[in-house]
C-alpha cells in the first residue's frame, strides 16, 4: 500500500476480495485468500479514474464487480472487468463528499451515514442477536453484539425476528446492470439448517481463523445447543461430608480420586498409601472415627474402577506394581490388606492406567521405563510392550472401537498404536510446545483426537488433530487460560460436549467439539466455590432426564464430595428431549474377552434409550404456529400528525380519570374555598386540584360539542 488509505470495503458476494481506495488516486483490488496464507503484497487490479484524492469506495449490493467511487466532489460507476474508464461519472457534488450508500435494490445511490454493520449472515441467530456493529478503537475492532432476549434462545429458531435475507450470490454482472437490468439478489434464510455452506475461497481464512482460536469470527457457523448449559451443584443431603486426611499431592497424571456407578474411591494422606471407599448410596456427614481403608503399602500414583465390575478396584503404586482390589458388597466393613493380584513387569514408577473400553480383564499403564504395557488380569500376565517414547507419557486413551491406543508423550509427539498388529507406533505427530502435562482423549466418533495441553507460554490450551492425520499436525486449537494445572477432559460421545477442568481450579470449561470448523463451540461455564481436588462423572443413566441433565459428575473439594447436574435450559420440559438424547451405549457392560480381543476380535457396545415411558419425544410433539410477540417497528415510527397525538394524549388522561361524567367528589364540599385548595392525592399520583378541575370540565365541554 503505497499512500494512505482512505476508504475500502469487502465484496459482498466474495469476502477474499477488498477493494481499497487511497490519497494516490488509485482504486485497488485485493484477493486476501492467498493458497499460502499469506497477506499478498501487490493488488490483483489497480484503477486509475484520474480527478484527484478519492474518498470513498463501495461495491454495488446486487451485481458482481461493479464499484462506487467516490472522488472530492464527484461519485463514479465503474466495472472492475473494464479497467480502462468508468461506466459513468455522475454530477458533482457542490461541496466535499460524506460517504456513498447504494440503495438495497441496487437501483439508486445515494448518500448516507457511513456506519459498517457486519451482515446479517454473521450473525448468531440462535442466541437472538439482531444486529453486530464493529467498533474501530486505536488498537483493535471490537464487535458489538444486539441481542432480543427470548426463553427459547439458544434452541429454537425465532422466526418472527428473522425475515429471509439477501444472500451472498449475485443477481447479475455489472455489464447486465448497466444495460438495465434489475434483477434482485435471491434471499435465503438465517435458520443455521439452511444457511448456505462456505465456499471454497472462503475456508482457509475460516481455517486459519480457528488454527488461531479465535472468538469472534464473523462468517456464520454452527450455534451448539448446549451453549447456555448450567451446571448446579445439587442438594446437601445428596453429599458425602467431613472427609478427613484427603490426599492433595497426587500426581499430575492422576484425576485425583474415581467413582462408578455405586462408590468412590478416594487417596488418603496416610502412611502406606491408603484410600477410602465412600458408598454413593450412604450420604452424610461421615463418623469421626477412623475408616475402613485399602492398605496399598506404597504411595498411590493412580487408579481406577473396572468399568465392568463395580467391586475391583485397580491402583498403581509407585514401586512399579498394579495392585488389583476387590472391595466386599455393600462396601468396606474392614481395612483390606491383601490385593486380589498383583502385576508386575514394569521397572520404574507407574504413571497412569486405563481399562479397555469393550474388553474385559484387559488394562494398559504407562511408566517411567518409558514403555506402554498391556495386561490380561484373567491371566494375570502381561501380553503387549509398546514402545517407541523418548520421555515421560503424560496420558493414553484407548479408542471408542477399543482397536487403536493414543498417546501424547513429553517428547513433544502423540502417537496412535495398534497394539495387536506392532509395539511400535502406527502414526507420529507434533504434540504441544509445552511441557508441564497433557491429556488425550478420542472425540467425534474417533475421527479425532483432543489433547490439553501447554504452549510454549505454560497458556493452556486445546488441541484437535485428525486421527487419520498426525503427522499433518494441528486442525484445529483453542487457548484457555494461564494456569499450572492440566485440564482433565471428559468426553460425552452421545452429545460431542467435553467438560474440562485442572486439579485445584473453580472453574469448569465447557465446549461441543464438532468434525468441521469451527470445531471448538465455547459454552457456559460453571464455577464452584471453592477449588475442587477433581472432577469425575457418573453412567448417562445417573442422569436425570425430564430434568434435561446431559451430564452428572461428582466434585472432590477439601472435605467434601459433592454431585453436580449439567443441564441444559429447555421451554417443553414435558417432553422427552431426544435431540440431547441419542441411544446411549452400554458401557457398564462388557462386549468381549480379553482373550477374544487379543486374538483379534472386535465387540460393540449395545445401546438403550433413555427415554422415560411416560414423556413423548420432543419431534412428535403438537406443531406451534409461530406467534409475533411485538409489533412491527412500523408501527412505533409511523408519523403522527399533531392531532394524532393531542387526541391520545386525551384519551390518556381520561383513562386515568375515569368516568368524565361523573361529579367530581370536591364539588360536594362545603367550607372550603376554591383558591384554598392545595392539591390533593389521586389514586394514581399526584396533580393540583385547579388543574384536575379544569381539565375535567374541559372534557365535559369537548364532549357535549
Amino acid at each position: 500500500m503505497s499512500d494512505l488509505v482512505t476508504d475500502m470495503d469487502f465484496n459482498p458476494f466474495d469476502d477474499c476480495i477488498l477493494a481499497t481506495c487511497s490519497a494516490d488516486e488509485t482504486v485497488k483490488l485485493w484477493h486476501l485468500c492467498d493458497p499460502e496464507h499469506q497477506q499478498p503484497s501487490d493488488p490483483s487490479l489497480t484503477l486509475n479514474p484520474g480527478q484527484g484524492r478519492l474518498e470513498l469506495v463501495q461495491f454495488h449490493p446486487t451485481c458482481s464487480g461493479l464499484l462506487a467511487v467516490g472522488t472530492t466532489k464527484s461519485p463514479l460507476i465503474w466495472d472492475t472487468s473494464r479497467k480502462d474508464a468508468p461506466l459513468a461519472a455522475l454530477e458533482q457534488h457542490g461541496d466535499q463528499m460524506q460517504s456513498l450508500s447504494w440503495k438495497r435494490d441496487g437501483s439508486l445511490l445515494a448518500s448516507s451515514c457511513k456506519v459498517r454493520y457486519s451482515q446479517s449472515m454473521a450473525l448468531d441467530v440462535m442466541s437472538c442477536e439482531v444486529m453486530r456493529v464493529l467498533q474501530l478503537t486505536d488498537s483493535c475492532v471490537v464487535p458489538i453484539s444486539y441481542q432480543v432476549p427470548r426463553k427459547n434462545s439458544g434452541y429454537e429458531f425465532q422466526e418472527d425476528l428473522y425475515p429471509d435475507t439477501a444472500g451472498t450470490s449475485p443477481a447479475m454482472s455489472a455489464e447486465e446492470w448497466w444495460q438495465g437490468g434489475n434483477k434482485q439478489v435471491e434471499k435465503v434464510s438465517l435458520h443455521p439448517d439452511k444457511r448456505p455452506k462456505p465456499s471454497a475461497k472462503q475456508l482457509p481464512a475460516m481455517k486459519d481463523k480457528a488454527s488461531e482460536g479465535s472468538k469472534d469470527v464473523l462468517f456464520p457457523g454452527p450455534t451448539s445447543k448446549f451453549r447456555h448449559i448450567q451446571g448446579t451443584v445439587k442438594h446437601k443431603d445428596t453429599h458425602i461430608t467431613n472427609i478427613r486426611g484427603l490426599n492433595l499431592t497426587t500426581p499430575g497424571e492422576c484425576d485425583g480420586f474415581c467413582v462408578n456407578r455405586q462408590r468412590v474411591a478416594v487417596p488418603l494422606a496416610i502412611s502406606g498409601g491408603q484410600i477410602a471407599v465412600f458408598e454413593r448410596s450412604q450420604p452424610g456427614k461421615l463418623l469421626d472415627a477412623s475408616l475402613p481403608t485399602i492398605q496399598n503399602s506404597v504411595n498411590v500414583a493412580d487408579f481406577a474402577w473396572d468399568p465392568f465390575d463395580s467391586q475391583r478396584l485397580a491402583v498403581a503404586g509407585d514401586d512399579a506394581k498394579i495392585r488389583v482390589w476387590r472391595v466386599p458388597e455393600g462396601g468396606l466393613k474392614e481395612t483390606l490388606t491383601e490385593p486380589e493380584l498383583i502385576l508386575q513387569g514394569h521397572t520404574e514408577k507407574i504413571y497412569s492406567i486405563k481399562f479397555h473400553p469393550l474388553a474385559s480383564n484387559l488394562l494398559v499403564s504407562s511408566s517411567y521405563d518409558l514403555s506402554v504395557r498391556l495386561w490380561n488380569l484373567e491371566s494375570r500376565e502381561q501380553v503387549k510392550l509398546l514402545t517407541g517414547h523418548q520421555d515421560q507419557v503424560f496420558g493414553v486413551a484407548w479408542s471408542p472401537d477399543g482397536k487403536l491406543l493414543a498417546t501424547v508423550c513429553k517428547d513433544g509427539k502423540v502417537r496412535i498404536y495398534d497394539p495387536r498388529r506392532s509395539t511400535e507406533p502406527v502414526q507420529e505427530g507434533p504434540g504441544p510446545e509445552g511441557h508441564r502435562g497433557a491429556r488425550v482423549v478420542w472425540v467425534c466418533d474417533g475421527k479425532y483426537l483432543l489433547v490439553s495441553g501447554f504452549d510454549s507460554r505454560s497458556e493452556r490450551v486445546l488441541y484437535l488433530y485428525s486421527a487419520e492425520s498426525l503427522s499433518s499436525g494441528v486442525v484445529a486449537s483453542i487457548p484457555v487460560n494461564v494456569s499450572p494445572s492440566t485440564l482433565i477432559p471428559f468426553y460425552d460421545p452421545d452429545t460431542s460436549v467435553v467438560i474440562l477442568t485442572g486439579k485445584g481450579d473453580t472453574r469448569v470449561y465447557i465446549y461441543e467439539v464438532a468434525p468441521e470448523e469451527p470445531y471448538f463451540i465455547e459454552c457456559s461455564s460453571f464455577n464452584s466455590p471453592e477449588p475442587h481436588k477433581g472432577l469425575a462423572f457418573l453412567p448417562k443413566t445417573e442422569c436425570n432426564v425430564p430434568d434435561v441433565e446431559i451430564a452428572v459428575g461428582l466434585m472432590l473439594a477439601k472435605t467434601t464430595i459433592e454431585p453436580v447436574a449439567f443441564r441444559v435450559p429447555r421451554v417443553k420440559k414435558e417432553f422427552f428431549q431426544d435431540d440431547l438424547y441419542p441411544d446411549t451405549a452400554v458401557w457398564w457392560e462388557s462386549a468381549l474377552t480379553a482373550s477374544a480381543w487379543l486374538s483379534g476380535s472386535n465387540g460393540q457396545h449395545k445401546k438403550i434409550s433413555l427415554k422415560p415411558k411416560d414423556m413423548t419425544p420432543l419431534s412428535e410433539a403438537p406443531k406451534e404456529a409461530p406467534v409475533r410477540k411485538y409489533l412491527p417497528s412500523s408501527v412505533y415510527l409511523e408519523e403522527k400528525t399533531d392531532e394524532q397525538k393531542k387526541e391520545e394524549l386525551l384519551s390518556a388522561m381520561v383513562a386515568k380519570l375515569g368516568n368524565m361524567d361523573d361529579p367530581l367528589p370536591q364539588e360536594s364540599f362545603q367550607g372550603v374555598d376554591e383558591d384554598e385548595w392545595v392539591s390533593v392525592r389521586l389514586q394514581k399520583g399526584r396533580m393540583n386540584f385547579s388543574v384536575y378541575k379544569a381539565l375535567h370540565k374541559f372534557l365535559k365541554w369537548k364532549k357535549k360539542k
